[in-house]
């Protein structure tokens, strides 16, 4: 079914249940006030445990310029659970499958922790859908590849680097993931290879970061960039791992610039390195 334009309003997203793959996620449709634009719709990915409210604040700021949409992955947010584990490449047939859907065929992805894992695998299915990839905050660090080092990781950021606002969102959201079908994602999330995968993403890679995130340090988000055929490292100063919503308007002027929109801002960011 394609989507409606008079269907969505910027100021709140409307709520689509999707069943896909044979799975039921939701998607969280805006358009821009100004009606249809030329510039391909940006698709915003959650991670692990979490759900498209850590992602509202980007939401809210892209949708200003161009089709947006959030995806609450079948198992996350308000989602009926599956009867199983699904792989890094079943999330990744979903989240096409659903956008197909609803008519949106060509698209920015956009995920944040193990959502760029299911970023980089989408991009691997059907590449000629996805012109541009971002990953912010990407897992999993090659050289701390162990569950406590990752636990450790984000407790640091939690304690040291997040705002209130940030810790309450996710802890809420892991609270309703449960802690079962946490750890079941998470072997998942461990055992997906990133750093060879992303060797097979034809579109060109923006790798983002907070400048303090311990879960993707810099030295680890260079060489993940390093892998891809063509990508772009940043730094965001001030945050940690969840910088999609401490430093929202950054990170929407940069992704908005690094795929071209007319729209992009001027964001804090330290600057695009190759």
């Amino acid at each position: 079914m394609a989507l409606n334009r008079n269907e969505t309003t910027m100021s709140r997203p409307v709520r689509i249940e999707v069943e896909a793959a044979g799975h039921l996620g939701h998607v969280f449709a805006s358009r821009p006030p100004g009606g249809p634009t030329a510039a391909p719709a940006v698709v915003l990915i959650h991670g692990i445990g979490a759900s498209h409210r850590y992602l509202q604040r980007l939401h809210g700021l892209l949708a200003d310029s161009v089709d947006t949409f959030s995806i609450d992955l079948p198992g996350f947010g308000a989602t009926p659970r599956p009867e199983r584990t699904l792989s890094v490449a079943e999330h990744a047939t979903y989240i096409l499958g659903a956008l197909e859907q609803l008519g949106v065929l060509e698209f920015v992805i956009v995920g944040h922790s193990m959502g760029t894992q299911f970023a980089v695998e989408a991009a691997r299915q059907q590449p000629s859908r996805i012109p541009h990839v971002v990953l912010m905050g990407p897992v999993v660090n090659d050289r701390r590849r162990t569950v406590a080092q990752q636990a450790l990781a984000l407790g640091r950021d939690c304690l040291f680097f997040e705002s209130p606002s940030s810790n309450a969102l996710v802890f809420t959201d892991y609270l309703r993931c449960g802690p079962s079908w946490y750890l079941k994602n998470l072997r998942v999330m461990m055992d997906y290879p990133i750093e060879e995968e992303i060797a097979g993403v034809r579109a060109p890679v923006l790798v983002l970061r907070g400048a303090n995130d311990p879960v993707a340090p810099a030295d680890w988000c260079r060489r993940l960039a390093a892998r891809a055929a063509t990508a772009m490292f940043l730094e965001i100063e001030g945050t940690g791992h969840v910088v999609q919503h401490n430093r929202a308007v950054q990170v929407a002027d940069s992704i908005l610039a690094f795929a071209g929109s007319p729209a992009a801002g001027s964001g804090a960011a330290r600057g695009f390195t190759a």
